[in-house]
């Protein structure tokens, strides 16, 4: 499995170390803030556009990994 970048985990929360500790006491889910768009249509812009930055990053991977083992 791959690390998680902005372009895969965009929708997720990722709180701090503190945020993390100060969330087991936060019964009602207050602390906890996602990101959000205004219009779906935006909501799905954002999502387009990070799939497509995430492809480009693989193609990139894997023309160098090509390059460097055709040499």
């Amino acid at each position: 499995m791959g690390k998680l970048t902005t372009e895969t985990s965009y929708l997720f929360a990722t709180p701090s170390f503190f945020g993390g500790m100060a969330s087991i006491l936060d019964a009602g889910g207050t602390l906890v803030v996602y990101n959000e768009s205004t219009t779906p249509a935006e909501a799905d812009t954002k999502a387009m556009r990070n799939d497509w930055k995430a492809v480009g990053k693989d193609l990139m991977v894997s023309i160098q990994e090509y390059e460097q083992t055709s040499k």
